[in-house]
C-alpha cells in the first residue's frame, strides 16, 4: 500500500485492528519494512497495538531521491574540513512519516524506531510533541557528536560498497550483522532470510548513502529533546558498535522522565531474546497513555 506523504510517496503495511492504539514503527539506515522480524510484528498487535510499518524514503518501494553521491569522497571532504552536501535530512524523514500517519487519518500515535530509526521519531516528537502517545527510541543517539560515535571498524561496515551480486550481498550481510549483532544473540537464519528479503524486493545502495549523509549532517537534537515532555523509553545494547552505548545514555538523559533500558550482549541489533522485555516495557508505558 502506498499513500502520498510530504511530496513523495511512502509504501506502508498495517497490522492488527485499525481501532487499536496506533504504534508506529521506523527503521533505520538502508532498511525497508520487512527488516522487522513478522514474529516481532505480530507480538506487538497481540498486545493490542495497530501497528504500521513503512518504507522511508530511498529504500525499499518508497519514493527514491534523484541523487548521485560519492560517499567515500563526501567522507574525505568532511573529514579534511569541507561541507557535506545532502539530498535531506533527518528532519525531512520525520516530515514523511508525519505525512504517512495524516494519510492513514492517524492524530496521535506511539513512536518506535530503531537506529536511525529512533533519530527519526526523536525529530518526529519534536516537531510535534502533541501527537506524540509515546516515545521507544532503540539502539540510538541524540546526534551529538561526543556519544554514540561508531567504532572504527563500524565505520569499516558503514563505508563499505554493497556487494551488487545477490548471492554476495547476501553472504556480505550475514558477515557485517554477525559483528554488528555481537556474539551472543547473532541470529544468522534470520540475517540470511532477512538479506534475500532485501535484496529481491529492492536493491538501491544509493538510498543507504543519501540516508547516511542525512545523519550525518542534521543538527544535534539534545537541546530540543530535553524541552520534551513526552513518555519515552530508551533501549541500547551494551555491546553496541555502530552506535556506541553513550548514546543511549545521553537520549535518556535527554528525555525528561524517561526510563533507560540497558541490555546485555546486544549488540546493534533487536534479538529474539528480548522481544519480550521491550514489548512489555513498550506495552505498559503505553497503557499510561491516553489515546
Amino acid at each position: 500500500m502506498r499513500v502520498a506523504a510530504n511530496g513523495i510517496e511512502i509504501e506502508y503495511e498495517t497490522h492488527g485492528d485499525p481501532g487499536d492504539p496506533p504504534l508506529l514503527m521506523v527503521m533505520g539506515l538502508g532498511c525497508q519494512l520487512v527488516w522487522w522480524h513478522p514474529d516481532l510484528v505480530q507480538s506487538f498487535v497481540d498486545r493490542g497495538f495497530f501497528v504500521v510499518t513503512f518504507d522511508n524514503r530511498d529504500v525499499g518501494l518508497s519514493t527514491k531521491i534523484d541523487t548521485h553521491i560519492d560517499l567515500l569522497g563526501e567522507v574525505t571532504g568532511y573529514l579534511q574540513g569541507r561541507p557535506i552536501e545532502a539530498p535531506y535530512q533527518l528532519a525531512d524523514m520525520a516530515a514523511d512519516a508525519w505525512g504517512l500517519c495524516d494519510g492513514l487519518g492517524l492524530e496521535r500515535v506511539h513512536l518506535l524506531g530503531a537506529s536511525m530509526g529512533g533519530m527519526i521519531v526523536q525529530e518526529m516528537a519534536i516537531a510535534r510533541p502533541d501527537r506524540v502517545l509515546s516515545l521507544t527510541s532503540v539502539m540510538s543517539t541524540t546526534g551529538d557528536p561526543d556519544v554514540g560515535q561508531p567504532t572504527p571498524e563500524a565505520v569499516a561496515v558503514l563505508l563499505q560498497p554493497a556487494a551488487t551480486d545477490r548471492d554476495a550481498y547476501v553472504e556480505q550481510n550475514v558477515t557485517n550483522g554477525r559483528f554488528l549483532a555481537g556474539p551472543v544473540w547473532f541470529d544468522e537464519d534470520w540475517i540470511r532470510d532477512r538479506a534475500v528479503r532485501h535484496y529481491d524486493r529492492c536493491f538501491h545502495p544509493d538510498g543507504v548513502t543519501a540516508q547516511l549523509l542525512a545523519i550525518v549532517t542534521s543538527p544535534p537534537r539534545s537541546d530540543a529533546l530535553r524541552r520534551l515532555e513526552v513518555p519515552a523509553l530508551v533501549v541500547h545494547g551494551d555491546i553496541d558498535p555502530l552506535v556506541t552505548f553513550s548514546g543511549g545514555e545521553r537520549t535518556a538523559e535527554c528525555l525528561q522522565g524517561s526510563e533507560f533500558l540497558p541490555l546485555e550482549d546486544m549488540g546493534h541489533d533487536l534479538p529474539r531474546h528480548y522481544w519480550g522485555t521491550v514489548i512489555e516495557h513498550v506495552t505498559s508505558m503505553a497503557a499510561r497513555t491516553a489515546v
